[in-house]
C-alpha cells in the first residue's frame, strides 16, 4: 500500500515533466517516446518495464554491429552489460539517463504491481546467468526503481558486485532500510554518481 500511495502521488507530480520530455524525444528523431522491455520480477515472472527512450530507434542493430566489429566494446558489454562510450544514446538521452528522468515511467510499473519503489534492478533474460544460484533470491522480491546498488555506485559497480549487493538487499531488507535508500537516492541522482 505504501508503494502505491507514494508512486501514485509522485506520478501525478512528475507527469508534466514526463510529457514534456516525451514531446522532446518525438521532436528529436520522430521515434516513439516510450520504450518497454521484458524484465524479470517477483517469482521469476516477466513484465514490460517502461522507460522514456534514451537511445536511437535502431539501437539494437547498432549494438550488434558494434559488438561484431569492436572486440574491446564486446568485452566491456559481456562484463557489465554497459558501454562507456555508447553510440546508441541520443544527446537528450544522455541528460535523461544522467538525471534518471528516463526511469520515471516505472512509477506506473509500481502502480501495476510489477515493481516496488525499492528493490534490485529489474534484469533481462541475458543477465540471468550472471546471477547463477542467486537468481532465486533475486526473484524473492519485486524489483525496484531504486535500490542499494543504485546508491552505492550505479554503473561504476562491476556486475559481480551488483549481484552481491542485490543479494545483500534481499537478505537484510526492511521498511526503514528502504526509507534510507529512497533518501540516499536523491543526492545520488543530483551527483549523477556513476550514471551513464
Amino acid at each position: 500500500m505504501f508503494d502505491i500511495l507514494v508512486a501514485g502521488s509522485a506520478l501525478l507530480f512528475v507527469a508534466p515533466l514526463i510529457l514534456t520530455i516525451a514531446v522532446a524525444i518525438r521532436m528529436q528523431d520522430g521515434g516513439k517516446a516510450f520504450y518497454a522491455q521484458r524484465r524479470f520480477g517477483l517469482n521469476g515472472e516477466t513484465f514490460n518495464c517502461f522507460k522514456l527512450r534514451s537511445m536511437v530507434p535502431d539501437a539494437q542493430e547498432r549494438l550488434e554491429h558494434l559488438l561484431e566489429n569492436n572486440p574491446a566494446a564486446r568485452r566491456e558489454w559481456e562484463e557489465s552489460q554497459k558501454l562507456t562510450h555508447d553510440p546508441r544514446i541520443t544527446s537528450l538521452g544522455h541528460f535523461i539517463r544522467k538525471t534518471s528522468i528516463d526511469e520515471l515511467p516505472q512509477l506506473y510499473n509500481v502502480l501495476r504491481g510489477d515493481m516496488s519503489l525499492v528493490g534490485p534492478r529489474p534484469i533481462v533474460e541475458s543477465e540471468i546467468p550472471k546471477y547463477g544460484e542467486n537468481f532465486r533470491q533475486y526473484c524473492a522480491v519485486r524489483p525496484g526503481i531504486t535500490g542499494l546498488w543504485q546508491v552505492t555506485g550505479r554503473s561504476d559497480t562491476s556486475y559481480p558486485q551488483r549481484v552481491a549487493i542485490d543479494v545483500e538487499y534481499v537478505r537484510t531488507r526492511s521498511f526503514w532500510g528502504d526509507v534510507k535508500i529512497v533518501l540516499l537516492t536523491v543526492p545520488a541522482v543530483f551527483k549523477s554518481e556513476g550514471a551513464r
